[in-house]
């Protein structure tokens, strides 16, 4: 069966018990391309990957952007404390006061 296509993946549940063998096969894939000396691949080429998050975490952004970076994307990273996105749920917060 292989690896289902997904537009995202939260949990195993509904899964069927070949796909997340299929998904196990493919991250031991990433560990070998992690392993080798050139770490790049093309499979996201041409895509653009934001990286928000609003709990900042130094070490968690540099394991994204840096996966992203491996599969070929492009990546921007957005600090929400100096986005308009802090600035909106700022303003959301303080109306339901």
């Amino acid at each position: 069966m292989g690896v289902p296509r997904l537009p995202h993946l939260l949990g195993i549940e509904g899964l069927a018990p070949e796909a997340i063998s299929g998904l196990l096969d493919l991250s031991e894939s990433y560990i070998d391309q992690n392993r080798s000396i050139d770490k790049r691949r093309d499979l996201l080429a041409g895509r653009t990957v934001i990286n928000l998050f609003f709990e900042n975490s130094t070490r968690t952004r540099t394991s994204f952007e840096v996966a992203a970076k491996r599969l070929g994307a492009d990546v921007i990273n957005m600090d929400v404390a100096t986005s308009s996105v802090r600035c909106a749920r700022a303003k959301r917060c303080s109306t339901r006061r």
